[in-house]
């Protein structure tokens, strides 16, 4: 069984909101509460609601998220490979890492994915290919992104995280036993287990130990706080479970909630 501790996440979707400083302040909210991990997402327009709503951009929403905050990680779940240049994108997140040091250890994960979104590339100029194109640019895309983290100067000031989201067994499951630090994944808890079983087997592929992957699971799954639930993903090794604030209020659902199981479960 994994000796990691829990942690909770919470993704502020950066749509509709009444301004920017609703999302600072909902930022500033969850690190006060207790959060481990702050995420944002990485589109251009509304998910949800309506699509020409309010919205805002992910990296450089990062960067201040790096500069406001002390001690809460914090990142894309998830940014889109296609959307910057590989080794462009490491710089970013390279910067952004120094920008949230302050003196100590930078905060910042890299949650990358492939892309689905087409309204995203349509508006802003990208091809959008198929799925299997986008997987095959984001396998590309890796280990450039890891060259760069070595070669940049400075540094990094540590391992940045790489967090791969999605469930594919014939390319992102590989992709996740090959980069991963973390795999995220919204699946139900029999759909779990069976893309872990898969994971296992891309890890053995590989030679390497699935225990070194920090197992994730996302807000599509806790709508509500289930504490049954929760017992069951964390005895199938899930260290990290994020919830979801929506905007206009950013008012996370049941976090206390969350917080108190995590700390029962770290005691």
């Amino acid at each position: 069984m994994s000796g990691r501790p829990v942690r909770i996440g919470v993704q502020l979707l950066p749509q509709h909101a009444p301004s920017y400083s609703a999302i600072r302040d909902a930022v500033l909210r969850t690190e006060d509460a207790g959060a481990d991990v702050v995420f944002n997402w990485d589109h251009f327009s509304p998910l949800t609601g309506d699509p020409d709503g309010a919205h805002f951009e992910c990296w450089t929403m990062l960067s201040a998220w790096a500069e406001q905050t002390e001690r809460i990680e914090f990142g894309p779940l998830v940014t889109c490979n296609s959307y910057r240049n590989p080794e462009l994108l490491a710089d970013m997140v390279r910067t952004v890492d120094h920008i949230s040091a302050k003196g100590g250890t930078g905060r910042v994960v890299l949650g990358i994915g492939s892309g689905w979104f087409e309204r995203d590339y349509r508006e802003y100029g990208y091809e959008f290919g198929s799925a299997g194109s986008r997987l095959d640019d984001l396998a590309a895309a890796l280990p450039r992104i890891e060259s760069r983290f070595e070669r940049l100067n400075p540094p990094a000031t540590r391992h940045v995280p790489i967090l791969i989201g999605g469930s594919g067994e014939r390319k992102t499951l590989r992709l996740v036993a090959r980069h991963a630090d973390i795999w995220h994944t919204m699946l139900d808890v029999e759909e779990f287990d069976r893309k872990l079983d898969v994971l296992e087997a891309r890890c053995d592929e590989v030679g390497r130990d699935i225990g070194e992957i920090e197992l994730s699971i996302g807000r599509w799954a806790f709508e509500r706080f289930d504490r049954e639930l929760l017992d069951a993903v964390h005895a199938r090794g899930v260290r990290l479970v994020t919830i979801g604030a929506d905007g206009p209020d950013y008012v996370p659902h049941d976090l206390a909630d969350y917080l108190a199981w995590r700390d029962e479960k770290n005691a």
